[in-house]
Order: structure tokens, then C-alpha cells, then sequence
């Protein structure tokens, strides 16, 4: 239940009780809470940080802010599925298992094997493309269905079997919300162990016949003498590579799509200058971060904003209010899409900067310049539908009347 908070009070400002309308449009709520209390202490003593600035220093110092979960994770999923999962997993750890994870996703993720998987995913795009209805819901039928087929290329997972791929990413990163519901949790813990089951019949398989590590994620995995991986670290690892690339990068095509239907002189910009496109990329991750919140916890007491916070705190690093931080952004609550620099947060940053980018950003520019190619003239044609999340800001439900 939301409660009714004014966008100009955040005193009571608390991410377990959302003001009615933060869903829909979170950045009123963010610019105030920047403005009156950038570092903000929560009911539960967590701690909001809202600043670029601040985040940006978070990021960057691995000694005083950790991305171990333990404590927190201990608090809010007990010893459960997924408490092993998101404490496993890479983006919640710090050396020595994150350094061994990321140094295998890094060489997995050259630019070599992204330029690989372009024709690829320019023929899938075309095909996706070819399929849709005059009138069409884009995030369903359009945004949803690459990632999908992008990240079961890149496990080699048989097509047959990744139908419930989507359902068990969506059940396990629901949980990480401020306050999931027991059928959250439920539906949560259920997903992790099917999916490590699936997996473990791949893993399984793919030692048998392994395919080529420069393409092939798993077989990276399992060959990297220097992962030193245990079952465990392997196969919860495999989830969250899935994972994250499912949510984000729907997210970022689908909010893309709606933005360009909201801003038609920047649509008209990139219809007529497609070579702006990789600049229009970066600036939708920064007006419509796919991933709004991040988090760490301090290793030791520290002052932020003037502020003394303790020792064990989780902090919940709002990358979309930082990203919209007139500090650090000039206009920031325009969309510009030339913008540069742009140094935004969407994908978090130092030695935490998301792997996958690059792959993210690919399908992004190749979806977005093949959409508006074939359908220049496209509209909307009823009110999109947000997820009732605040961890990913992405639409449900983007209905649109295609027109070439």
C-alpha cells in the first residue's frame, strides 16, 4: 500500500512504504529527496544516497563499501535458496571470488565475442520485426524476446528450453525488492532451485561436449583452470550471468521505445542521424536507468553528506536520482540525446562496472535502428504500464499502432 506523502515532503520517505505514484514517476520523489537530504537514514536504519557524487565515490572504494550481502541478505532471506544465490552470485561479492568470476565473464565478453554475435542478432531483430501486429504490445513481443534468445546463444542453451528462462530471472531479482512478499519470497526460492537444477543438466552435458570457449559462456567456465569454481559458485554464477541479462537490457529497449514516442524531435533526430545512435544509447541509460538501485555496506563507520553512518549499514545507491543530478548533469531532467559526456551510472562503476555492457548497449543500438527503420511512424495508443518495482524502472505493457 502506498501512503500519501507530498513529493515535497520526504521526511517520512521510506522505500518499505512507497508514496502513492512513485511508480509511475519516481524522479519528482528523487529530485526532492537530493535536494533536502542526499544521505537520508531510513526507518529500518538503512541509508538512501541520491548524489552522483557520493555514488561515485562509493563505487570506486571497494575498502570502506562492500558488496558482501551476508548480514543483509542473512536479515531478509534466512537460510534459503536464495540467500545462496545472491550471496554467491558475482555482482554481491568482493575478491577473491568476484575477481575470479569477473576475469572469466571479462574474456568471455571481449569485443571479439560480441562482434561475433552481431549477425546474429541482427537477423533475430529482423525476424522479431516481421512478426509484429499493426498493433503490438513492444515489450512482450518486441524488447522481452531478445535478450532472451541472446543470453540462450550465449550458453548455447537448446531453444526448445529456455521458455521458462524469463519467469525464473523475474521471480529471483523480485525478491531483491526493499520488501518482497512472502509470495515473492515463495516464488523466489522455488525459481532458484529450478533453475540450478536446469543448469546443473546443462553443466552436465556441456562437459561431455563442450563448445567453443571464445562463443560458448559455459564452456568458458568450466574450462578456466584459474576459476577454481565450486559446483555451487558455478551454477549460481550461470544464474545471475542469465539474469542479468534479461531484466536490464528488456528495460533499456522498452523505456528507449517509449521515450523517443514522448520526445518526437529526438525520434526525428535519430531517424534522420542514425549515426547518433550510440550517443542516444548512453543517454537513454541515464534518463531512464534500467537499474535504479544498487547497494553496498560500509566496512566501517563513515561520514557521507555531513553524516556519520555506521559500521554494517546497508546503503541503497540510487542510481536513478544520480543520474539526474544537476551537479553533475547540465538540463538533467531533459532528454538530450547528443548529450557528451555523459558519464552516468546505469551500469554502476569501478571495479563493479557491469561485464555485459557492451553486449547490452549492442542489442539496444541494432533494436532501436531497425525498429524506428521499419516503423518510423509508430504510436502509442494507451497508457504504458510500469513494473511495481523500484529496484529495475521498466514497462509491463507498451501498446503501440505500427506504421511504416
Amino acid at each position: 500500500m502506498g501512503n500519501l506523502m507530498s513529493i515535497q515532503d520526504t521526511s517520512q520517505f521510506d522505500l518499505n512504504n512507497l508514496p502513492n505514484g512513485f511508480h509511475e514517476n519516481p524522479f519528482e520523489f528523487y529530485t526532492n529527496l537530493r535536494q533536502t537530504e542526499p544521505v537520508k537514514f531510513l526507518p529500518d536504519d538503512s541509508v538512501l544516497i541520491t548524489s552522483w557524487a557520493d555514488l561515485n565515490l562509493i563505487y570506486r572504494d571497494t575498502k570502506k563499501f562492500k558488496s558482501d550481502k551476508r548480514i543483509t541478505f542473512g536479515k531478509k532471506f534466512g537460510d534459503t535458496p536464495l540467500f545462496e544465490h545472491h550471496t554467491t552470485s558475482l555482482v554481491f561479492n568482493d575478491p577473491p571470488l568476484h575477481s575470479r568470476v569477473r576475469k572469466i565473464m571479462t574474456g568471455a565478453m571481449n569485443p571479439k565475442a560480441v562482434a561475433l554475435m552481431e549477425p546474429g542478432l541482427e537477423k533475430l531483430i529482423d525476424g522479431l520485426l516481421n512478426t509484429l501486429e499493426d498493433e503490438s504490445n513492444l515489450i512482450e513481443e518486441f524488447a522481452m524476446k531478445i535478450p532472451v534468445e541472446v543470453i540462450g546463444n550465449l550458453f548455447n542453451i537448446p531453444h526448445s528450453q529456455r521458455g521458462p528462462l524469463r519467469d525464473w530471472s523475474l521471480a529471483i531479482l523480485g525478491a531483491l525488492e526493499p520488501s518482497p512478499t512472502n509470495i515473492q519470497l515463495s516464488k523466489g526460492n522455488t525459481a532458484v532451485l529450478e533453475f540450478k537444477d536446469f543448469l546443473k543438466d546443462i553443466t552436465d552435458e556441456r562437459r561431455i561436449n563442450p563448445g567453443n570457449p571464445d562463443t560458448d559462456v559455459l564452456t568458458r567456465m568450466l574450462e578456466a583452470e584459474e576459476s577454481n569454481l565450486s559446483e555451487t559458485e558455478l551454477l549460481q554464477n550461470c544464474i545471475f550471468i542469465l539474469n542479468a541479462g534479461h531484466e536490464t537490457t528488456t528495460n533499456l529497449i522498452g523505456n528507449s521505445l517509449w521515450a523517443l514516442s514522448h520526445y518526437p524531435a529526438a525520434k526525428e533526430m535519430l531517424i534522420n542521424t542514425p549515426e547518433m545512435l550510440d550517443l542516444a544509447i548512453e543517454e537513454f541509460l541515464r534518463f531512464l536507468s534500467p537499474n535504479q538501485f544498487g547497494n553496498r555496506e560500509t566496512a566501517s563507520e563513515v561520514i557521507l553528506g555531513g553524516k556519520k553512518i555506521p559500521k554494517y549499514s546497508n546503503l541503497h545507491l540510487c542510481i536513478g536520482a544520480a543520474n539526474r543530478d544537476p551537479l553533475q548533469f547540465e538540463q538533467p531532467e531533459k532528454l538530450i540525446i547528443d548529450r557528451n559526456p555523459n558519464r552516468h551510472l546505469a551500469f554502476a562503476g569501478g571495479a563493479h562496472h557491469c561485464v555485459g555492457s557492451s553486449l547490452a548497449k549492442m542489442e539496444a543500438r541494432i533494436a532501436i535502428r531497425k525498429f524506428l527503420k521499419k516503423f518510423p511512424n509508430y504510436e502509442l495508443v494507451s497508457e504504458p504500464i510500469w513494473s511495481k518495482r523500484i529496484r529495475f524502472r521498466g514497462l509491463t505493457h507498451l501498446q503501440a499502432r505500427l506504421e511504416n
